[in-house]
């Protein structure tokens, strides 16, 4: 059996002719910079999110960065972040002319400990960028406490924070035809800063108020996404529902599951599991072998990134990242996944690490460098 990491192509064929018709309306107008397509994608997407404003922006990287300078973060400024995530998150960060400070993760949900961010917290931090990671929220209710206390401003990497940035990259989610992100948020004020900046800092044509860049949402994009939004929520039940199947089917091997915070729910975008320490790279071959396709997010902490050496404030105590990065592999993960494929690769896990339950905790073992 032959198991795709991602099956774009399953999706699209069940939207083709949805996904033809908001193609055919979009060329037909002839607006394409800024049109009907985007204002109405924007529309749906605040009132998904629950927030007063959505802005659409060229990718996920420009999101984080145009949503870095609404908040005024830039020169000399420190952002506390996390390492194990794409490098745009710290990318962004420094484009901005910040500094990013990596804080160790929860070893259970892999995402931003609250305690290391408030040890982090110094005279120069301006922000704190949560990564929303494989599909989980970090813990935000402790992060926005932390954020007020401080006088802190909040930019998600995904409402009640500052802003969320997402992108909208062809393997997520809510996956465009091509690069796509966006920008959320509920205050009036970096709403009007967003739409100003991504558009070469203009408030009318040829009249600039500030430097900005080009990143307009693209049109054709934007009707592809308003197509597909329709079907996210219940994209989201399935994949739930194939991370359950998943869970069943793996109990008792010598892998460590995914973890869902309590009160989060998980929409899994990935399905990341950790393998016995040493042989996870023996695993990947062995599903490759046997037709099934798997992901590493991410192999390389961003903090021990060549680009990042000479940009990262001082030294990195990130006992639980490191430990993570050599062990944890995605398994495939999409709406159109089936309940034979998932046994399918459950099997072939099984037939790769026979051997009893014996995995050494990279909860345990982070708890004890920590």
């Amino acid at each position: 059996m032959q198991i795709p990491f991602v099956d774009l192509k399953a999706q699209y064929a069940a939207l083709r002719e949805e996904i033809g018709v908001a193609l055919d309306d979009a060329l037909d107008s002839m607006e394409l910079i800024l049109g009907p397509n985007v204002r109405a994608f924007e529309s749906e997407l605040a009132a998904f999110c629950g927030v007063r404003h959505a802005i659409g922006v060229g990718s996920g990287t420009d999101a984080l960065y145009l949503a870095l300078r609404a908040c005024d973060v830039g020169r000399g400024d420190e952002v506390i972040t996390g390492s194990n995530s794409f490098i745009a998150t710290a990318a962004a960060i420094v484009l901005a002319g910040a500094v990013p400070v990596f804080v160790d993760v929860d070893p259970d949900t892999q995402t931003l400990d609250p305690d290391r961010i408030r040890a982090a917290i110094t005279l120069k931090t301006r922000a704190i960028v949560p990564v929303h990671l494989f599909g989980q929220m970090a813990d935000m209710p402790a992060i926005l406490d932390i954020a007020r206390e401080h006088d802190l401003r909040v930019i998600e990497d995904a409402c009640q924070a500052h802003a969320a940035a997402f992108s909208f990259y062809v393997s997520k989610n809510l996956g465009a035809y091509g690069e796509a992100g966006a920008i959320t948020t509920g205050s009036d004020q970096i709403a009007e800063r967003v739409r100003r900046l991504r558009d070469h800092g203009s408030v009318r044509k040829y009249e600039h108020l500030a430097l900005g860049m080009n990143s307009r949402l693209d049109e054709l994009q934007a009707a592809v996404l308003r197509v597909k939004m329709r079907h996210l929520a219940e994209w989201n039940v399935r994949r739930r529902q194939h991370a359950a199947k998943y869970a069943a089917a793996l109990d008792g091997l010598d892998v460590m599951l995914p973890t869902t915070a309590r009160g989060n729910e998980h929409v899994f975008h990935l399905y990341v599991i950790q393998a016995p320490p040493g042989q996870r790279d023996e695993l990947q071959r062995a599903l490759a072998a046997r037709g099934v396709a798997t992901g590493i997010h991410y192999p390389i902490p961003i903090h021990q990134q060549p680009a990042m050496q000479r940009t990262i404030y001082g030294g990195s105590d990130l006992p639980v990242t490191e430990a993570l990065a050599p062990r944890i592999l995605s398994l495939p993960m999409y709406p159109e996944l089936q309940d034979a494929q998932v046994q399918y690769v459950a099997d072939c896990i099984r037939d790769a690490l026979p051997r009893p339950a014996s995995i050494g905790s990279v909860v345990a073992a982070g708890r004890a460098q920590a």
